[in-house]
């Protein structure tokens, strides 16, 4: 599965509509989010089961700040609807690769367990 370019009005069905979002929000004239593009592609290659979505923040500046963007390029993922992950800063592949295993691999009941027993303490 390739990379899908998304705007505000898709967002929240995107996020909420699949199990696992990577968002890549990028910017043209940003020369770090140029080299990372084909990174964040290949990913998308060797992972169907996940969805991998673009947000130029350019053309959708509203859900940018709304997603707290300050920096880009700026990866974020969901998972089951819930954002676990954001930072801004390109990623080398095999970081990529690792962090999109963990996301595989999170158990949402056992985060939210814990979560839960944080705010208990």
């Amino acid at each position: 599965m390739a990379t899908h370019a998304i705007s505000t009005a898709e967002f929240e069905k995107t996020i909420t509509d699949n199990e696992i979002v990577f968002v890549d929000f990028w910017a043209t004239w940003c020369g770090p989010c140029r080299s990372f593009g084909p990174v964040f592609e290949e990913a998308s290659e060797k992972n169907p089961d996940v969805f991998f979505a673009k947000v130029d923040i350019d053309a959708n500046q509203e859900l940018a700040q709304a997603a707290g963007v300050q920096a880009v390029p700026t990866l974020m993922v969901a998972k089951q609807g819930q954002i676990i992950f954001q930072q801004a800063g390109a990623l080398p592949a095999e970081a990529l690769d690792d962090l999109i295993g963990q996301a595989k691999a999170l158990d949402m009941t056992q985060a939210a367990d814990a979560a839960d027993n944080a705010d208990a303490e």
